[in-house]
């Protein structure tokens, strides 16, 4: 155990509002959008997941750190976030697989953390004023205010170049091949396919069409990732020039890099889905889902083309959850199948994925 060492540390919003607490993890300074994640646990997978690069991640759960954090438990190889930012920071944790404490985690990846706020009055000026960027620092608050104004907004950066796998790799072998656009991919998403038998291979978000059909795959899944999909018109225009020849399933941002491919519209939500309790209706079985999410942009009504249709809504706030093409085997899904630690309620959607490129295939 390396030890905590507390600081005092703040909590800086683009708005100037500052909140104070006690810094752990890394003694470093970090900025980025500041997002909230209303999941109970899981706090290790939201680290590490590749969509959460470029942001300040809040949990409204109070308590973290209290089961320690272990090898396994991990969506990628870092973690992404750039700083965590929580109530209370558990020194003590108490779980069999725990390896590190947070605070230790934190440190060995040079991410730094701010324990201490009130993460319920954050969260409220999020919903009601939007999503918007801050600073976590150890320094005066309003040199940090003047310093923040001048950063670039975090719409403006191509994040999924940050994330996404600079040379193609194989993860699994198996029966039917699965060719993975890497704009940020999930651990699980690639052990959701392997264990299905899916030979699964991984290939940069700039991977053009051409390298993709090269290797004669059964079907392609557009991943997760970060950012504004605006940014990854290389891929929209890779999933374009595959539509007609593979089946294919794109997942978050993959979902909105497969909508724009289609002729549909993104756009930034006021303060995004993020948490493990979101309920989403599949429109054709009127089924109801409970559903992990993390996203800030959505795909609009307006501009879906004829041939595409809307299979699931988000309960909450109507917007689009999933789609659906009539002639072609294509399924694009908002929310987090493959959602780990959990629920696992949508990880049928894999195995309706597997069917679409069966029949495609035979």
């Amino acid at each position: 155990m390396l030890g905590i060492l507390l600081h005092k540390a703040h909590l800086i919003l683009s708005d100037g509002t500052v909140f104070s607490g006690e810094g752990f993890g890394s003694q470093s300074e970090a900025f980025g959008e500041v997002v909230f994640n209303t999941s109970m646990t899981g706090y290790q997978e939201m680290l590490t997941d590749p969509s959460y690069a470029g942001q300040i991640l809040l949990p409204t759960y109070p308590l973290q750190g209290n089961y320690g954090t272990n090898k396994e438990s991990v969506e990628s190889a870092k973690v992404q976030v750039s700083a965590f930012a929580i109530k209370e920071h558990s020194e003590f944790p108490s779980h069999y697989d725990s390896e590190l404490t947070l605070n230790d985690y934190l440190v060995s990846q040079g991410i730094p953390g701010i324990a201490g706020l009130d993460t319920r009055a954050i969260t409220k000026r999020i919903r009601s004023e939007g999503v918007m960027m801050g600073m976590v620092t150890s320094e005066d608050p309003k040199l940090a205010v003047s310093r923040l104004k001048k950063l670039p907004s975090y719409g403006s950066i191509n994040l999924v170049e940050q994330v996404s796998t600079q040379q193609p790799y194989k993860w699994s072998d198996g029966e039917l091949s699965i060719a993975v656009i890497d704009c940020g991919v999930k651990f699980n998403i690639l052990n959701e396919l392997a264990k299905r038998g899916c030979s699964v291979n991984v290939y940069p978000f700039t991977s053009t069409s051409s390298d993709i059909l090269k290797s004669n795959p059964d079907g392609v899944l557009f991943s997760p990732g970060p950012g504004d999909p605006i940014h990854c018109e290389s891929t929209v225009s890779t999933a374009k020039n595959l539509i007609g020849k593979l089946p294919i399933l794109g997942i978050c941002l993959g979902h909105q890099i497969v909508a724009r491919a289609l002729g549909a519209e993104t756009y930034k939500l006021k303060f995004g889905h993020r948490g493990g309790n979101h309920p989403v209706q599949d429109l054709e079985t009127k089924k109801v889902y409970i559903t992990a999410q993390n996203h800030g942009y959505a795909v609009a009504d307006s501009g879906l083309p004829p041939e595409v249709y809307v299979s699931h809504r988000n309960l909450n706030d109507g917007t689009i959850e999933g789609l659906k093409h009539r002639s072609e085997p294509i399924l694009t899904i908002q929310y987090h199948s493959e959602a780990s630690p959990g629920p696992l309620d949508n990880s049928y959607i894999f195995d309706e994925f597997i069917q679409m490129v069966i029949k495609k295939r035979d």
